[in-house]
């Protein structure tokens, strides 16, 4: 992985022939509400071998087109200016990013980006014990594990599909190779998989992992039960800490979503990302790139940008920069503090279209 950029540095990165150069010391991208973007979500693909009841319905998808998605090359072309206005933290996202083909290289092309400072990934781990190694060589350091039940009858409830057994075994692997971070996200629904509270902390207790126990977001299929089934992180906390003490940590830096917590007798740390709950928007520094080019400020926005017509209309860096900048400028406080309206009125863009 590249090393952090100095600031006083004026050298120019090496851009592609028919380009303007982008000085290393580009100026950061900040909104209207003084919040600096330093963290890009990379959407890679809106198909996914999953079908979870609160994200896709379970047939009848209109997948993008392939000439659609944005190729590897045009996916760093966006990255680059980026990384040299301060936005170092790059996620690979889907749909499932690991159905994409040669996601590896991918991964190695961003991490070879001067200015990326941390690669991630998110995966429903289906199929990570192959890809794991392969990941880990190209310079993925995080790891996000998608599990929303350690029962296998439940997992197929929530999932459509089964596999939890080659999703754990997943987990194995990412432990034998030694990767840096490993994340399990957990998205929790009242009266479905809320019982395994309990044994989703003791994995926490028992392996060196974070469980993150996520709320019910309006961004699936569109579910009348969503906001019903809704279990508060508060309340998570509360039943697990009525079995195990606990006790706060500080956050990894201060943008992130998670309120994380030690256990006092456990090798993990649990954390709760209350998205509906407990708005985090003030201190958000994520904007995202859909699979099929678009520029996003928010996971709530209503609208996004184009990227396409400049990738692959003959535009240059500073062409990309002034349009992420642009959405970046028109970013509202935050598009999760009228969860009422977002339930009602639905959003035209579902998750495995923005992005995890």
């Amino acid at each position: 992985m590249s090393a952090r950029i100095d600031p006083g540095s004026r050298t120019a990165l090496q851009i592609a022939p028919g380009h303007e150069e982008i000085p290393r010391a580009a100026a950061p991208l900040v909104d209207r509400f003084g919040r600096v973007v330093k963290s890009l979500r990379v959407s890679v693909t809106d198909r996914c071998n999953l079908r979870c009841v609160y994200c896709m319905p379970a047939a009848g998808i209109t997948w993008y087109e392939r000439s659609e998605l944005l190729t590897f090359e045009e996916i760093v072309r966006v990255v680059r200016p980026l990384a040299a206005a301060g936005v170092g933290e790059i996620r690979l996202t889907g749909g499932e990013p690991l159905v994409r083909r040669d996601l590896a290289r991918l991964a190695g092309m961003i991490a070879a980006v001067p200015g990326v400072e941390d690669l991630a990934l998110t995966t429903n781990g289906l199929l990570l014990k192959e890809q794991a190694e392969g990941l880990v060589r190209a310079g993925v350091r995080r790891f996000n594990v998608h599990i929303d039940s350690l029962d296998p009858r439940t997992y197929v409830q929530v999932g459509r599909r089964d596999g939890l057994g080659r999703v754990l075994a997943g987990l194995d692997e990412l432990e034998r190779l030694g990767a840096l971070a490993i994340k399990v996200n957990v998205v929790l629904i009242r009266g479905v998989n809320d019982q395994e509270i309990p044994r989703f902390a003791d994995l926490a207790r028992t392996r060196r992992c974070q469980v993150r126990f996520i709320e019910l977001m309006p961004l699936g299929a569109g579910e009348a039960f969503e906001a019903e089934r809704i279990v508060p992180g508060a309340e998570v906390r509360a039943r697990i800490e009525a079995l195990h003490p606990l006790r706060p940590e500080r956050p990894e830096r201060n943008a992130s979503p998670a309120e994380v917590y030690r256990f006092e007798d456990g090798a993990g740390d649990i954390g709760f990302i209350n998205s509906v709950t407990e708005p985090f928007c003030a201190r958000c520094d994520r904007i995202r790139l859909t699979a099929d080019g678009m520029i996003r400020n928010c996971l709530f926005a209503r609208g996004d940008r184009d990227l396409r017509p400049i990738l692959r209309g003959g535009g240059s860096d500073a062409d990309l920069m002034r349009a992420v900048a642009t959405e970046v400028d028109v970013k509202g406080p935050g598009g999760s503090l009228d969860m009422t309206a977002i339930y009602r009125d639905r959003l035209p863009r579902k998750m495995w279209q923005i992005g995890g």
